[in-house]
């Protein structure tokens, strides 16, 4: 069962951000396969079909739900990879849980009851994202409503705080109090080290920074990371500062394992 291997050992979130076309979606899951029989490890491919709060109304979106289910499934039935994506309306949960192995919340979205409730009816496990504006202890709630509403497959992912214009960081307190809830807590390592809206209609970051949020992640006690990926992130359609080149993926997720 996947959710008790990944109580068991480090686990991997990993994928590029947007489903940009099917070749990409195979050659990054081809990797992320790799990567998980070579060290034995729980890995989950993840990307997403809609990216529906870019910065601007005009920047890539994705495939929609309909023809991003079908390129994920080709993903599943080449690769064997247990698969992850995010859900921003009700009706979605439904339809995607149909495919994936893991819904995700985004973290704008964490408290929308809805949501969640729609999430935990399709028995699968629900990432929800911890909000920007929320603090590590005020997670219990949002965990709670998937709990309440009948499946106990909850995993909590930090991904830092808003503590001024364009920017995040990551309070690892946070790692600690989120584990106190009993879920496996996962570090967002590449969200993480965004600049939200700093680059001209569009999110900034650094990438050279993912390592670093990811072993210190590790030292609070993390469960799991997640983290984006892209063999070009600098030409990617969405998040290309912030993700980790696929070929250092694996330099990256080495440090992690011991």
């Amino acid at each position: 069962m996947l959710f008790e291997k990944m109580r068991q050992k480090p686990f991997f979130i990993l994928g590029p951000c947007v489903m940009e076309n099917q070749e990409l979606l195979y050659t990054v899951a081809e990797k992320v396969a790799e990567i998980g029989h070579k060290y034995n490890i729980p890995v989950v491919f993840k990307s997403s079909f809609d990216k529906a709060n870019r910065t601007s109304i005009h920047s890539y979106r994705g495939p929609g739900l309909e023809k991003g289910m079908e390129m994920l499934l080709k993903v599943k039935e080449r690769f064997g990879l247990p698969l992850i994506t995010d859900i921003h309306e009700s009706y979605q949960a439904a339809l995607v849980g149909e495919v994936v192995d893991i819904l995700q919340i985004p973290a704008f979205l964490c408290r929308q009851t809805d949501l969640l409730v729609a999430a935990a009816k399709t028995g699968k496990i629900v990432n929800i994202k911890k909000a920007q504006f929320l603090s590590g202890a005020d997670m219990f709630y949002p965990a709670q409503k998937v709990i309440e509403a009948g499946n106990n497959q909850v995993i909590l992912t930090e991904r830092g705080n808003m503590y001024g214009y364009n920017n995040l960081v990551v309070d690892f307190r946070n790692i600690h109090d989120l584990k106190s809830f009993g879920h496996p807590v996962c570090m967002d390592c590449t969200h993480s080290v965004q600049r939200p809206g700093a680059a001209g209609g569009k999110t900034g970051g650094d990438r050279t920074f993912v390592p670093m949020m990811a072993l210190a992640a590790k030292a609070f006690g993390a469960d799991g990371y997640f983290m984006e990926t892209h063999p070009d992130p600098d030409n990617a359609l969405s998040d290309g500062p912030n993700m980790v080149k696929l070929h250092n993926l694996e330099e990256v997720i080495k440090p992690l394992l011991g």
